[in-house]
């Protein structure tokens, strides 16, 4: 919404972690013209568990920076700011996807989770030990030192009542809290889990959803929409920002009042010019790798001889 704005004026911010098949590359493209964050979250989303539990490093390699490969071209992206990694079910790659992504001059990864503690964790670096317990990520995570940032996914608090409820196990994302059904629990789910990071230590509160969830639970994309626009109009020093303006406040920390005019947080600060395209090309492709399927690549970029899959990330055709 580009009358929802920041206390500094701009837009607020998302951060768009982007898996491949069905995806309309069009659509990103717009949404990174806007100034939110695109981030990858693999290309094949694989359901087997262990397929990343237990990758190695090229496949991790082939997954994310064949992911980054793809939005790249597709969703024209230039400037280099696909630099963020979610491990798909969170499952993280321990060493082996880190590794890669140090290699490969990804910044971030958004996959481990923190759990519900008295207060909750900043991002860190996994330069030194994690400031948690390995908690869920089929306790995989990394055990050596790398040169990334981890922006932890806290547990949220979802239980009806904190005051009163007894303790249940926290959830990671928004769209995995079990017990979520109706808009009046969605809407104190977000606002109490809000006033703990709030109230404690500040500490970034990462909103993760899946699409299908938000559309599947009617009316909960309104009560979204209704909070964050309560929160911005009732605090003048709580912004929506991507994972990557995170990463550049902790590395330049600046006090409320001086904030608004915090550079970092004033690039594409409300975008108004036209869509790149109107009329996408919409692409039907095949590919060998999965036989008998015609997919959709919906793209303002020319279209590729072939579907962009994991040997053969840009589509351009290739001899097994």
């Amino acid at each position: 919404h580009p009358e929802r704005v920041n206390p500094n004026g701009c837009t607020a911010r998302a951060t768009f972690f982007v898996s491949h098949k069905y995806t309309n590359y069009s659509a990103v493209q717009e949404l990174h013209r806007l100034g939110h964050e695109v981030g990858v979250f693999s290309i094949t989303n694989e359901e087997d568990p262990k397929y990343w539990t237990e990758g190695n490093y090229d496949t991790w390699l082939g997954e994310m920076a064949g992911a980054r490969l793809i939005v790249e071209r597709f969703a024209n992206i230039t400037d280099g700011t696909v630099v963020g990694v979610r491990a798909p079910y969170l499952r993280v790659g321990g060493n082996e996807q880190f590794n890669m992504m140090t290699d490969q001059f990804f910044l971030y990864d958004s996959s481990i989770t923190a759990p519900l503690g008295r207060v909750p964790i900043w991002p860190y670096t996994l330069q030194y030990r994690m400031p948690h317990k390995c908690h869920g990520n089929a306790k995989n995570c990394p055990s050596r030192s790398h040169e990334i940032w981890e922006m932890p996914i806290n547990e949220l608090d979802r239980r009806d009542d904190p005051n009163f409820d007894e303790q249940l196990t926290g959830c990671h994302l928004v769209s995995s809290c079990s017990n979520i059904y109706y808009k009046e629990q969605f809407r104190s789910l977000l606002q109490h889990n809000f006033e703990r990071h709030y109230g404690s230590n500040r500490a970034p509160l990462s909103l993760s959803f899946d699409p299908a969830w938000l559309i599947s639970n009617k009316g909960f994309d309104d009560v979204l929409s209704e909070w964050m626009s309560f929160i911005l109009t009732t605090f003048s020093d709580v912004y929506f920002v991507t994972e990557i303006q995170v990463i550049q406040w902790m590395q330049n920390p600046t006090n409320t009042q001086s904030l608004r005019d915090f550079a970092e947080w004033k690039q594409k600060c409300q975008v108004k010019e036209q869509p790149y395209c109107s009329l996408p090309n919409p692409c039907p492709l095949t590919t060998r790798e999965l036989p008998g399927e015609t997919l959709r690549l919906h793209t303002c970029m020319p279209c590729p001889k072939m579907y962009p899959w994991i040997l053969d990330p840009t589509g351009d055709g290739f001899s097994f």
